[in-house]
């Protein structure tokens, strides 16, 4: 896998102090009409959908289609546009692996456009919302769900939650296991793990297009997310050297492997080794140390760009 670019260290642990809420959580001045929604092949039978927000991993078999998080809901009618490429057969899974909009804003329609009824809805036109297909999610999922103010639709609730370590299915023909990460980009993460095809869908635990960030207001902790980076390490076996073997859909990025996780996973150490550094050998406050991450981030992206 291709490495890619990170925040200089300081500068990631700027931002890990400001407990920023992670990408995609604001839709506003976005122009949802321009966005086009690619498909890629993962492996198998399991494909990531790219477009706006958060990615989509979608497993599809003669018994239907199972669907990882939904995007904006303004692009639910071309979310299922793409489903209809590369199935006729009906959405009967939506599972959520958190509660931020730009992952679970597509539930309500996606799920109204499912069928639990085995051999129903397979033109996904369904018009009963209460036959729709089943929203799976840890149980923070559907409490963060139902108190948000502004409400979202109690359409997309989720219809079958959790509150133990982790839950079970069997769909087209695989094993699959939905994993509780507890208290890491939020209190309610679950990754997903295609066993038969190998492949572990992380939710926004790990992103490929920046430093892997926490929610604080919804219960992400900084120990949360090497926990569930290490969870994942746990699960992925390499083809040779760490390259290859299990495949990774990240929250927001490329599909990546098992070298790309450990990469991330040890920067999470050595920030959290520095500042255990400046916090006890150097006895500095927690504003303090907030200064001097931001005034290292800004004089390393000067130097980056050629300025002084």
């Amino acid at each position: 896998m291709t490495k890619y670019h990170r925040f200089p260290l300081a500068g990631a642990a700027a931002l890990v102090l400001l407990g920023a809420a992670g990408p995609g959580e604001a839709q506003q001045n976005r122009n949802f009409d321009a966005v086009e929604i690619k498909v890629l092949p993962v492996r198998g039978n399991v494909y990531m959908l790219v477009g706006a927000g958060g990615n989509v991993t979608v497993q599809v078999g003669d018994e239907g289609i199972l669907v990882v998080d939904t995007m904006f809901a303004e692009l639910s009618d071309k979310l299922l546009a793409t489903l209809r490429t590369l199935s006729g057969q009906p959405i009967r899974y939506v599972i959520n692996t958190h509660a931020h909009p730009d992952h679970i804003g597509g539930n309500a329609s996606i799920a109204k456009a499912g069928s639990t009824i085995a051999g129903g809805n397979v033109n996904m036109a369904i018009s009963d919302p209460k036959v729709g297909a089943a929203v799976v999610a840890h149980e923070a999922v559907l409490e963060s769900m139902s108190t948000r103010e502004p409400a979202l639709p109690f359409e997309g609730w989720p219809t079958s939650t959790y509150n133990t370590p982790y839950k079970d299915l069997f769909f087209n023909g695989e094993a699959i296991q939905i994993i509780h990460v507890p208290s890491a980009h939020s209190d309610g993460d679950s990754i997903v793990h295609f066993r038969g095809s190998d492949v572990i869908v992380s939710g926004d635990v790990f992103t490929t297009t920046s430093f892997a960030l926490f929610d604080v207001r919804r219960g992400g902790t900084y120990q949360g997310i090497l926990d569930g980076l290490n969870a994942m390490l746990d699960i992925a076996v390499p083809k040779f050297m760490q390259e290859g073997g299990t495949y990774i859909v990240p929250g927001h990025g490329r599909i990546s492997d098992e070298a790309d996780l450990a990469e991330v996973r040890d920067q999470v150490h050595m920030i959290r080794d520095r500042f255990a550094d400046l916090a006890v050998t150097r006895n500095m406050t927690l504003p303090q140390v907030m200064a001097w991450a931001w005034k290292k981030s800004v004089s390393q992206v000067k130097r980056l760009l050629g300025m002084h």
